[in-house]
């Protein structure tokens, strides 16, 4: 597939600043989905749009999760069964990809965003300090559960899986963002790392663009978990906000205007 130059430098452009955001808070798919819609020819279908992201984004989440486990705000062996039971979500998801019209669940996930957001903006000190609602027993069963549906979200879908899981580990467990980031990632790159390897497995990918748009993706993630450590839950808050209120303006237009 031939592609100029200066596109493909505008989709690892792209494909940076997505894994930036998508290390603290989420959303990349929300960059770098849409880049490679309009970068690529427009017959290029769905699944192999959604292959070569997954190839591009296992690399940011690998480098943002290894960021995260270095930085020991979580320990590793606490990741190890939620990474296992996103990988086996996302392995049915991406099932259900090759089967069903994904762009379903779209009204859905706007609704969870909005609720999100106003639960978010409405109660302020959420997710500033770490305070466990649940028994440690709870909170592993809790936290593979979610690691498990999300697994299958990002799979099948994926656009906000990053956002939903923080949301979900602040508003059900009682974690910081910092900490909720953390573990997000890990999930994230379970997930990510589960899908690509099916859709490249089927061939549903372009490798001339996902391998530099990977790399970018990786720089931008290993900085973005930087930038998350350093500046803390009260910054990675403020992202968090942002980034959600962008995505659901787009679910918005997309649903309203019908655009893919």
């Amino acid at each position: 597939m031939e592609i100029s130059f200066w596109v493909l430098g505008l989709l690892c452009l792209a494909s940076f600043a997505a894994a930036f955001f998508d290390a603290v808070v989420g959303g990349g798919g929300l960059i770098t989905i849409p880049a490679l819609m309009a970068g690529l020819p427009f017959s290029t279908p769905l699944p192999t749009i959604l292959g070569t992201n997954k190839v591009l984004a296992g690399t940011g989440t690998t480098m943002a999760a290894l960021k995260f486990i270095r930085s020991q705000i979580i320990p590793w062996q606490s990741m190890v069964a939620p990474i296992l039971f996103a990988m086996t979500g996302a392995t049915l998801g991406v099932q259900l990809a090759y089967k069903l019209d994904p762009q379903l669940l779209r009204p859905i996930i706007l609704i969870l965003l909005i609720s999100m957001l106003i639960f978010t903006m409405a109660k302020p000190s959420a997710g500033r300090h770490h305070e466990p609602k649940l028994s440690a027993t709870r909170e592993k069963i809790a936290t593979n559960f979610i690691a498990f549906i999300m697994g299958g979200y990002d799979g099948f879908f994926g656009p906000g899986t990053g956002s939903l899981l923080i949301f979900l580990f602040v508003a059900v467990l009682g974690f910081d963002f910092l900490r909720s980031s953390a573990m997000a990632k890990s999930v994230n790159w379970a997930s990510n790392i589960a899908s690509l390897v099916i859709f490249v497995s089927r061939g549903s990918w372009i490798w001339q663009v996902a391998l530099p748009m990977a790399v970018a993706n990786g720089i931008g993630g290993w900085v973005g978990a930087r930038f998350a450590i350093q500046q803390g839950s009260a910054w990675v808050r403020k992202v968090f906000i942002i980034v959600v209120t962008v995505l659901v303006a787009r679910l918005i237009w997309q649903t309203i205007f019908q655009h893919t």
